[in-house]
């Protein structure tokens, strides 16, 4: 009879934790994203703006692909430590924390998909407005650098 219980109690624990995830992880991509462009340089790539609740919960997730030269602009409210990780993310993908004057703060490079139930946050190690996603080895190829400057046009 306790084995009976036992197991019931996990099956219980399994579907709450389980109904529990799904309530925080949007379900469907938002529609009607903005366009527009971030440049580095002479180097400009075109980027959806992700500035709602739902735009910034979702990013990228689910895309099987990113065009050359575009990507996704996080818009924040204000300066802070914002966190990303690539849960149900498709594609490697080269995240930017660029702070309210348009200073890039921090890099991560080439940030694998995360099929997991649990992802590893990526932290940044500056205060940042905004976060832009590029494709992975983008950061790479145009040689972008922690204290460079991108010019945000939205």
């Amino acid at each position: 009879m306790k084995m009976v219980f036992y197991i019931l109690l996990g099956v219980l624990l399994i579907l709450l934790v389980f109904v529990g995830f799904k309530l925080i992880q949007p379900s469907k991509a938002p529609q009607n994203l903005s366009l527009s462009q971030v440049c580095y340089g002479q180097k400009c790539f075109l980027v959806e703006l992700a500035k709602t609740k739902e735009q910034l919960a979702y990013g990228l997730m689910n895309r099987k692909e990113l065009a050359k030269d575009s990507g996704m602009l996080f818009i924040f409210e204000k300066d802070g430590m914002h966190p990303f990780w690539m849960k149900n993310t498709l594609i490697s993908l080269d995240i930017i924390w660029i702070n309210n004057s348009g200073k890039v703060v921090f890099i991560k490079e080439n940030a694998e998909p995360c099929s997991n139930i649990f992802c590893n946050q990526i932290i940044p190690q500056g205060l940042a407005k905004y976060v832009l996603e590029l494709n992975a080895k983008t950061v790479e190829e145009i040689g972008l650098k922690v204290g460079d400057s991108l010019e945000i046009k939205y």
